[in-house]
């Protein structure tokens, strides 16, 4: 009895020392693998900008020969806001490759099968992909929330202002608009005869107020401009009629300030303000614009819903891309980045098509954008069970 209890001791100690073990090696494999999913990643990310950078440059030059523009300027004004516009657009891509890349590198080393037959199962081997996506997921996340946004917007005014400024005038880039019509609230409406955003003023404003489907208020201004000190519109030559059950009143201004709540860049026509406007701007923007009515409410609600769906499929590519390049195959490194490259242009173009859809038809627009995360979450859920354990 003393034997057989000093051998189940002892077979406990050597089963204490072997999971210890096993822990501290499973420590250096989690470490192994997390530095090469974010050093590959970052390699990906600043050649790919690199040769973007490259491109773009040699495809502006003649608009950089300009007298006003200096070096640090043309860097510091355009490029560090231009480089994150295209890495943001591009960042799930660049965790998918870089996930089948460095993956396929250690399959065809037979890295993946050592470690698996030590005794670790696939799921604790998945548990770096996931904290690595999980932090790049993070970074993506707070980028879209308040830094991209604000990159957009340096981006687009210096094109705008530099680039952009001897475009000729069509109805999409005009600085001039004519003919705006939107509501203020539940009962008010405003008309605008036109409009320029660059001197952010006008001629002929309307505002009229309804009360029981009556018109109760009439206001007429023959200009308007917007005062950037005191944050409000200034009218000029002003016709104010209010109007009573028995009778009605007219008053004359020579110049009057006003408070409404739309500003200059709720009347400019542009189709990429919403990738302009941090989060807490766009969610009040967006409230606006289902008190007007606007046409336009879809594309803004997409781009908000997208801002959280985005970070969310570097998660699922992360996971679908560490479960496809674990598998040793014969093509090596090259045949899973063909795959992965396939498996992103099919991510893409259900984005866009769920996209199109939201704006131009009835789709609903968080479905729109979080649609594409629901398949490839499937589909990642999928390849998790199908694959070689």
């Amino acid at each position: 009895m003393d034997k057989w209890m000093a051998g189940r001791s002892r077979n406990r100690y050597i089963n204490l020392i072997q999971l210890n073990y096993l822990a501290d090696g499973m420590k250096k494999i989690d470490k192994y693998i997390l530095s090469k999913y974010l050093k590959t990643f970052f390699f990906c990310l600043i050649m790919f900008t690199a040769i973007v950078v490259v491109v773009d440059l040699s495809e502006k030059t003649d608009n950089f020969v300009n007298p006003q523009l200096t070096v640090r300027k043309i860097i510091c004004d355009y490029y560090l806001a231009f480089i994150p516009h295209i890495d943001a657009m591009l960042f799930p891509l660049f965790v998918f490759l870089s996930v089948i890349f460095f993956t396929s590198k250690m399959a065809a080393r037979s890295e993946i099968i050592a470690i698996l037959s030590s005794g670790i199962s696939f799921r604790r081997f998945l548990i770096p992909y996931i904290a690595g996506g999980l932090l790049l997921a993070i970074l993506l996340w707070v980028g879209n929330l308040y830094f991209i946004p604000q990159a957009n917007r340096q981006w687009a005014n210096f094109e705008k202002t530099y680039i952009n400024n001897k475009a000729i005038p069509t109805e999409q880039n005009s600085s001039y608009r004519q003919n705006i019509y939107f509501r203020l609230d539940s009962n008010t409406y405003a008309g605008i005869k036109g409009y320029d955003t660059v001197s952010k003023s006008g001629n002929g404003i309307l505002i009229q107020k309804f009360s029981n489907n009556k018109l109760v208020y009439d206001l007429r201004a023959i200009n308007f401009q917007w005062d950037t000190a005191k944050r409000n519109w200034k009218l000029f030559s002003v016709l104010e009629r209010n109007i009573h059950p028995s009778n009605e009143s007219l008053v004359f201004s020579q110049n009057k300030s006003v408070v409404y709540n739309f500003k200059p860049i709720d009347l400019k026509q542009d189709d990429y303000l919403k990738d302009q406007l941090t989060s807490s701007e766009l969610n009040n923007f967006i409230k606006m614009e289902k008190l007007r009515g606007s046409e336009m409410l879809s594309t803004y609600e997409v781009e908000k819903y997208n801002r959280d769906a985005m970070p969310f499929s570097v998660l699922i590519l992360t996971v679908i891309g560490a479960v496809l390049a674990s598998k040793k195959v014969r093509g090596g490194s090259g045949f899973h980045l063909a795959l992965g490259v396939f498996i992103s242009v099919m991510y893409i173009l259900v984005s866009r098509l769920t996209t199109v859809f939201a704006t131009k038809g009835n789709f609903t627009p968080w479905l729109a954008a979080w649609l594409p995360n629901m398949i490839f979450g499937v589909l990642a859920i999928y390849f998790y069970k199908k694959a070689p354990k």
